[in-house]
Parts: structure tokens; C-alpha cells; sequence
């Protein structure tokens, strides 16, 4: 195995941080870029308690100044583990739209933007890997979740487009799809509706919403994303857990024979 060096960002916490410290372990250079200053010190120590190195780095992904700073300072990566990202749910024809338009900011332009300038690097070098983490919201939408899934489909799309235009230079591009794991992010995205939703005043009913399916341990992912950041020859398109393919699969052609909605059975 080949020492690599390896940005990752969103790595304060939950997957970011566990995959930086996994990767770390294992003799690669990481730079794990984070959101705030206590989240540099968790991560630090975190390494420590790990016997591994890590450089430590806080990143605002949607700075142009820290955007420049990274690109910068962090010259001749091997590879890029695109982690940042926010959660928005509820009722996409109700959710407040500067929600939605923050949400597409940090999770498709501000990801695009910081790419682009570490592709530069990496053609003038023949050579590098982009990995987005995905969801497998990118597949499927539905009921509370269109703002998030809408980003993820343009992150999916984006990442296609990518792997396409790269690949005469050497580059590879990948997706990391994860399902629903325990790591705080599902939970959170229930807590950030609450903030905005009323059921006094918006008109689907969303006052009992929790998150619907069962969360794996997000220790079980880290097996399989580090085969895809190591490997030469993984697929592009990443589903974790495995068990999720066929669910995406069925789902996605269901859509085809999907109906219109009947006239409103809603009594007036």
C-alpha cells in the first residue's frame, strides 16, 4: 500500500473524523479539514489517543479566502474526500427557500468550487482521485426529504460529469453512498426542521416527524470507504450498506409506473 496524501473535509466529526483517523492509522498523510476551532482539538487528541498523526486545519468551504488558503497550502494531494455537508428536512413545499438555497450553496456549489481548484493540481501532476460523499438520498427522494435528496442528485450528476471529463488525465472520480448510519447527521436534520416548521401555520402535517428507518453503526462503513480511497480499481458508485442497492433499484423502478396523485380526498 502506497503512503497517500489525503485531504478530507467535514472532518470535525462523524464520518470525517472517523475516516481521518482510520486512514491516518494505516500510514497515510491526512489533513483533516474541520468547521470550528474545539473541533481542531478533538481531532487532535483523537489522534493521539490513536498513537497517528494528523495535520489539523480549519476550513470554511463556502471562503473564497479559505477555499485559496487550501488550495494553497496543501499542494500535490493524491486525493480528495469531498465530506463537508448540511441536512435540511421537511416538506419541500413548505421549507423556507433560503434553507434550500443554503443547502445547494454548501453541499453542490461550494464542493464544485473547491474541487475545481485542487483539479488543477491534479492535471498538471497526471494523476489524483476525487471522492464525493454521496448519500443514497442522490438516487431516491421522497416524502421530507427533497431538499437534501435534490443536492445529493446534483452532487451524483456532477460527480458523473466529472469522472467522464477527468479520465483522459489520469484522474479518477468516485462516489461514497451511505445509508442511514448513527453519526448525528440524520438526527440533526430532524432538529433542523423543528426550527422552522409550525404545525399552526404550515398546512402538511409534519408534527410527528422522526427519523423513519434504523441507523447502522457507522463503525461498519469504514472497511469499505477506505477500500475505495486506497484502490486503483474500486466502482465508481459506492452503496453502504450493500443491502441498499436492491432497495435503490426497486425504488428508482417504481418511479416509472408511478401515477399522478388522485383529486384531494381532503374534506373542505
Amino acid at each position: 500500500m502506497d503512503k497517500k496524501k489525503i485531504v478530507i473535509t467535514g472532518a470535525g466529526s462523524g464520518f470525517g473524523r472517523d475516516w481521518s483517523i482510520a486512514l491516518a492509522k494505516r500510514g497515510h498523510e491526512v489533513i483533516a479539514l474541520v468547521e470550528t476551532v474545539s473541533q481542531i482539538i478533538q481531532v487532535k487528541q483523537l489522534a493521539e489517543q490513536n498513537k497517528c498523526t494528523i495535520a489539523v486545519e480549519k476550513i470554511d468551504i463556502t471562503s473564497k479566502k479559505d477555499q485559496e488558503y487550501a488550495w494553497k497550502n496543501f499542494p500535490n494531494i493524491d486525493i480528495l474526500v469531498n465530506n463537508a455537508g448540511i441536512g435540511e428536512g421537511g416538506p419541500i413545499s413548505e421549507i423556507p427557500v433560503e434553507l434550500v438555497r443554503h443547502e445547494f450553496e454548501v453541499n453542490v456549489f461550494s464542493n464544485l468550487e473547491f474541487t475545481q481548484g485542487f483539479i488543477k493540481q491534479m492535471v498538471r501532476n497526471k494523476k489524483g482521485k476525487i471522492i464525493f460523499i454521496s448519500s443514497i438520498a442522490g438516487f431516491i427522494g421522497g416524502r421530507f426529504s427533497g431538499a437534501y435528496a435534490a443536492s445529493k442528485h446534483a452532487v451524483e450528476a456532477i460527480a458523473e460529469a466529472m469522472s467522464d471529463e477527468l479520465e483522459p488525465f489520469g484522474i479518477q472520480v468516485a462516489t461514497i453512498n451511505p445509508g442511514p448510519y448513527q453519526t448525528g447527521f440524520n438526527d440533526q436534520i430532524i432538529k433542523n426542521l423543528k426550527k422552522w416548521y409550525d404545525p399552526k401555520i404550515n398546512f402538511i402535517d409534519a408534527s410527528d416527524t422522526s427519523f423513519p428507518i434504523e441507523q447502522d453503526d457507522p463503525k461498519d462503513i469504514i472497511p469499505g470507504v477506505i477500500a475505495v480511497i486506497e484502490s486503483d480499481s474500486d466502482s465508481f458508485r459506492n452503496v453502504f450498506p450493500k443491502k441498499y442497492e436492491k432497495i435503490i433499484k426497486e425504488e428508482q423502478q417504481a418511479i416509472w409506473t408511478k401515477k399522478q396523485n388522485k383529486n384531494s380526498t381532503i374534506k373542505k
